[in-house]
């Protein structure tokens, strides 16, 4: 049991430090894109210089549509490990089929899928601009694991079915005694 413990606590504080990088990173790219807007000239030396100037003088819209897709993803990834810190640190080891866990487990399937579709569509949207002329190959360093996350909802959606019969099985139980 305590081996179990201290892996738990591990796993407590990776998810910290991944969602302590993850706000880092979605900060400095929501600092990268209102530089992109009233000083595009500083981008190169911000964070991953992601300099879209060209991509913004051709289309505005092309622009404002690529960085929505890169800060939605980048904020989207930092929320669902918020939701997995405030599990593992509500999560009762002794109990956990609960409609608590079940919910949360199922709100990390729905943000993980979100995040594997946007992923995939952004994906796609780089591949056709790119057609279109559109020098887009530094943008694809944001959405290489589309396919990752939506397998990995998958598996988070059967597990979320898992804990909700669990629930079920447990209240049943109770009930009954």
């Amino acid at each position: 049991m305590k081996t179990k413990n201290l892996v738990f606590k591990g796993m407590k504080i990776i998810s910290w430090i991944i969602f302590v990088g993850l706000c880092v990173e979605a900060g400095a790219l929501v600092v990268n894109f209102i530089f992109s807007l009233f000083k595009p000239e500083a981008v190169q030396n911000l964070y991953q210089k992601l300099d879209m100037s060209d991509v913004y003088q051709s289309s505005k819209l092309i622009f404002l549509g690529m960085y929505g897709f890169i800060l939605t993803i980048a904020i989207l990834k930092a929320v669902m490990f918020y939701i997995v810190i405030v599990l593992a640190t509500k999560i009762d080891l002794s109990k956990p089929f609960n409609h608590f866990v079940s919910k949360k487990i199922y709100k990390i399937c729905y943000y993980t899928f979100s995040i594997g579709l946007l992923s995939f569509i952004a994906q796609r949207a780089t591949k056709q601009l790119e057609h279109d002329g559109f020098t887009m190959d530094r943008l694809n360093q944001f959405w290489p694991d589309s396919e990752a996350f939506i397998l990995m909802a998958a598996v988070i959606y059967i597990i979320a079915i898992i804990f909700e019969k669990g629930v079920e099985y447990q209240d049943e139980l109770e009930e009954t005694v």
